[in-house]
């Protein structure tokens, strides 16, 4: 897979969650989502914000750095983070937002397309191989799009876009440490999910003797941290694995706990 096809199923990702929230009616954006503090609008914002700094972090990386310099100097609160990333879109209605969005992820997709698999994007924090740059966009699509569809009862169809995904959350089982000040476990896990196809996706050594089995999407649901692992059907066999999917964490930023089982 080369960086033009990660771009495919990004731009893919993202009509995804448009043909949902095009046809919202304006109070729905308004709901509070899982994200604490954040409306459905807002979910919609935060993307809105970053796919316009990623498309300036490709076509101009000075214009990215001062954005970015201007959003770490707002400090280390998620209130005044939200100041500089959320506030010009909490004005907006949301057919403006919409269109918002839809201008930014056009430039996100026009400044996509200049991209070589060797390229190397400047980000926040270490800069970023262009797949896995666009991969990231992907994640955050979706990722932010599960809050949506679960605040609205929508339904969204699991698609092996979901492999991005995936491959993302195994990928980052030690930066899940890492972030926390932990060491990383030595113990190898197998990973073996089963695609929305019906595929068989695969990661880490199969002479493994600890494993996660079940479903991609429940995987990615448990890494974006958007379900508690016992609320899914993946199948955890192992001390270091049932760790792992406690705590995984594939997305940057702070350590953070994912939801709480829910109550039988």
């Amino acid at each position: 897979m080369d960086v033009s096809d990660v771009l495919d199923d990004l731009l893919a990702e993202q009509q995804a969650l448009d043909d949902i929230v095009a046809g919202l009616p304006n109070e729905a954006w308004g709901l509070a989502t899982p994200s604490p503090g954040w409306t459905v609008a807002d979910q919609i914002g935060h993307l809105t914000y970053f796919d316009r700094t990623a498309a300036l972090a490709i076509d101009d990386p000075t214009a990215f750095q001062d954005s970015m310099t201007a959003l770490l100097q707002s400090g280390a609160s998620n209130a005044s983070a939200d100041d500089v990333t959320l506030a010009q879109y909490r004005a907006m209605a949301p057919e403006e937002l919409l269109s918002a969005w839809r201008a930014n992820r056009a430039a996100l997709a026009a400044a996509g397309a200049t991209l070589a698999d060797d390229t190397r994007v400047a980000w926040y924090g270490p800069s970023m191989g262009s797949k896995s740059f666009l991969t990231a966009r992907l994640m955050e699509a979706w990722a932010h799009g599960q809050d949506i569809v679960d605040t609205v009862g929508a339904t969204r169809r699991s698609t092996d876009r979901l492999r991005h995904i995936a491959q993302l959350g195994f990928i980052t089982r030690g930066w899940t440490y890492m972030n926390r000040g932990l060491d990383v476990p030595p113990t190898p896990v197998r990973v073996e999910l089963t695609s929305p196809s019906g595929e068989t996706w695969a990661f880490g050594p199969d002479d493994a003797t600890e494993s996660i089995v079940g479903p991609a999407l429940d995987f990615c649901l448990v890494t974006t941290q958007r379900r508690h692992v016992d609320d899914t059907d993946l199948v955890v066999t192992g001390e270091s694995a049932r760790d792992w999917m406690e705590k995984a964490q594939l997305f940057a930023g702070p350590a953070s706990d994912g939801p709480a089982a829910r109550a039988v």
